[in-house]
């Protein structure tokens, strides 16, 4: 053993500070960039139809994840000896034409839907219409007490629908006024995520709410926007949905927007300059409307996450948990090749094999002190329903789970020298992680893209909000062929060419050595935490700290 890796391995073991990890010296486990291409290959076959939730391909995914799972030796850890949890889900679909109109300037314009606008619903009607409602600026659409910012200021919003600007007040102006530091400067907070902002309509009385698309600030294109928008949508069953979700929820392209400030006497970029400031007060676009009719299909349907679990051998109330979604997008809007199957290779293909070779190595070795939980998630593209769903009816206690390790998109660009998380100085495993990368002759980085609310797109987010220190694992673009240049080559590729759509296909010639590495580190980070008895802490600046605060007297010391 050469004496940098000793070293490491020994620093490694000082920073858990707690009982001494049963496999801190030994050499790492390692996974075969075959059997993990081959889950991926399988998975996203066309006959697996994008795995949408309840539909064929969901019955596919299921029964193929269970069989691994069983094969390798895993326990069932549904109620009652199930290798699912069901999750009750409401689907909703634009059932045929969907007509829309946009007033201004004295002109009315028919928007053709997927190419000028997107809509979506999510209250129980059998139709959405909404004619000529008044159309009212609110800048970021942000209300944050904490950080006396409000951008709706008293407005009345009551039948009418508000336009507002993607991301956060001081992304392109990291010196905003009066934020002190909320809304994270470059990095996006959940301020800035479309969820949030849809929310936050809701509460305003809007019966609609338009984001104008920007992709630096979405952090994706408009076709993204598009298809993710062009299949069904769905929603955990809630009791009373208008609580959460205005009549529309929608985009619009930045053009349309100009022109359409453009209309109303402003100027679109003034505008969003103006917004960056606390003292923003809405601005009603004058003589501006928007109508919208279209048939609403509503349904009901139980999709299911999948479990599989290792019973810990002295500490079994104690749970680490593996996540990873097993959904994409199904079928949808077919591509310039005709090509309308959404097969979800990268996303998340990888982090299905990922999960289903790490069950495999799990119950080879000697069971852990501590129980591990494989929970892979349903409806993650339809907004981490399947991970909202079990935060809020866990199996196992949140208060005694130590950890989340979610498994996204892994990168079959290859080996990089790095490792990077989502979102990363909110939680001390990432100090964990570096740790152990410095013993395989790597290194961490953090969030190279923190503009893009990563953090906040995962399925360990519900976990945090509930007090679960997670993270969720990002490959590295330092590639030991090629280097940085390259990784970012092949991340921007994937982002710009094949994230949601139907050209993001398993490929033959993909180099799954740093999937393999990945899978790797990931295992050992989660073996060591299931043989110590630490409790993984939040760093003292995160949002989700005090929740976990909230429940220290029910985890051992």
């Amino acid at each position: 053993m050469k004496p940098a890796l000793l070293v490491s391995l020994l620093f490694t073991a000082a920073l858990l500070a707690s009982e001494k990890p049963v496999l801190a010296q030994k050499a790492p486990v390692t996974f075969d960039p075959v059997a993990l291409s081959r889950t991926v290959q399988i998975v996203s076959g066309d006959d697996f139809e994008g795995r949408g939730p309840g539909t064929p391909g969901e019955t596919k995914t299921v029964d193929f994840i269970t069989k691994q799972f069983i094969a390798a030796g895993l326990k069932p850890a549904g109620a009652d000896g199930s290798w699912t949890q069901p999750v009750p889900l409401a689907r909703f679909e634009i059932a045929g034409e969907a007509k829309y109109t946009l007033t201004a300037g004295g002109a009315t314009k028919t928007l053709v839907r997927g190419e000028d606008v997107v809509t979506r619903t999510f209250l129980p009607v059998t139709r959405a219409t909404v004619a000529n409602a008044p159309l009212v600026y609110v800048g970021y659409g942000i209300k944050a007490p904490e950080c006396g910012w409000d951008d709706f200021k008293g407005v009345d919003l009551k039948g009418k629908i508000a336009v507002v600007l993607i991301n956060d007040p001081d992304f392109e102006a990291p010196q905003v006024e009066k934020s002190a530091g909320c809304f994270g400067g470059k990095a996006m907070t959940y301020y800035g995520r479309w969820t949030y902002k849809y929310q936050e309509a809701a509460r305003q009385g809007a019966v609609g709410m338009l984001i104008v698309h920007e992709t630096a600030g979405a952090a994706y294109g408009w076709a993204t926007v598009k298809n993710s928008n062009s299949t069904a949508a769905f929603d955990i069953v809630r009791e009373d949905p208008a609580k959460e979700h205005p009549l529309l929820e929608g985009w619009i392209q930045r053009d349309l927007a100009v022109s359409l400030f453009k209309a109303a006497g402003l100027d679109f970029e003034a505008q969003k300059r103006a917004a960056q400031s606390a003292a923003f007060r809405p601005v009603a676009l004058a003589g501006a409307s928007f109508s919208a009719d279209y048939a609403v299909s509503s349904t009901r349907i139980v999709s299911a996450n999948i479990v599989g679990r290792i019973v810990g051998a002295s500490r079994p109330t104690e749970t680490i948990i593996y996540s990873g979604h097993w959904d994409h997008l199904g079928i949808g809007l077919p591509d310039a090749k005709g090509d309308k199957i959404y097969n979800g290779a990268e996303d998340n293909g990888t982090g299905m094999a990922a999960l289903v070779e790490l069950a495999k190595a799990y119950a080879k070795a000697p069971a852990p002190q501590r129980s591990v939980l494989f929970l892979v998630l349903t409806a993650e593209e339809k907004g981490l329903l399947g991970s909202t769903y079990y935060a809020a009816h866990p199996l196992y206690p949140l208060e005694t789970t130590a950890a989340v390790i979610n498994i996204d998109a892994l990168s079959p660009a290859g080996l990089a020298r790095d490792f990077t998380t989502s979102g990363s100085g909110k939680v001390d495993l990432e100090d964990r992680i570096g740790a152990l990368l410095k013993s395989r002759e790597r290194y961490f980085t953090s969030d190279p893209e923190p503009e893009k609310g990563l953090y906040y797109r995962s399925d360990h987010f519900p976990f945090a909000l509930k007090g679960v220190p997670g993270i969720s694992a990002s490959s590295g673009v330092d590639l030991e062929k090629g280097g940085k240049a390259a990784g970012m080559a092949a991340r921007d590729d994937y982002t710009n060419n094949r994230y949601h759509q139907p050209s993001d296909e398993w490929n033959a010639n993909w180099d799954m050595t740093g999937v393999a590495a990945d899978t790797s580190l990931l295992y050992t980070l989660g073996r060591e935490l299931a043989d110590s008895k630490a409790w993984p802490e939040w760093k003292a600046s995160a949002e989700f700290k005090p929740e976990r605060d909230k429940t220290a007297a029910q985890r051992p010391k």
